[in-house]
């Protein structure tokens, strides 16, 4: 918690001389003379974007549209695996019960008082 406390002590002393600097470093720039206005650049200007083409559509005359794309052609059939035999696993052995009635402790009689006759 000591180690802790010391940091934020220097941290607190760290940020307070910044900022002193800060200060400072502003109130130089406010008293400066007035510097001349700053020229101007040229501008340049961009040239204009080219058109994007168009792609070219191909023409099939079986299509009973122009410009229409020929269907996907379709994926064969995937192979059926081989049949693997299924592993048949013993039962589980059963669970032994537990049981849930407490068994009673006897209570034992206090011991017998000495007879003070």
């Amino acid at each position: 918690m000591a180690s802790f406390n010391c940091f934020a002590l220097a941290f607190v002393m760290a940020f307070s001389f910044a900022s002193t600097d800060v200060g400072l470093a502003a109130r130089h720039l406010l008293q400066l003379p007035q510097l001349p206005p700053m020229p101007t650049l040229p501008t340049t200007t961009l040239p204009p974007l080219p058109s994007i083409p168009n792609l070219p559509q191909p023409s099939i005359p079986a299509l009973p549209r122009p410009g229409a794309l020929p269907p996907l052609p379709t994926m064969p059939g995937l192979p059926t695996l081989p049949s693997v035999p299924r592993a048949t696993l013993p039962p589980l052995p059963s669970m032994p019960s537990i049981p849930i009635a407490i068994p009673s402790i006897p209570f034992l009689s206090p011991p017998l008082s000495p007879s003070t006759s």
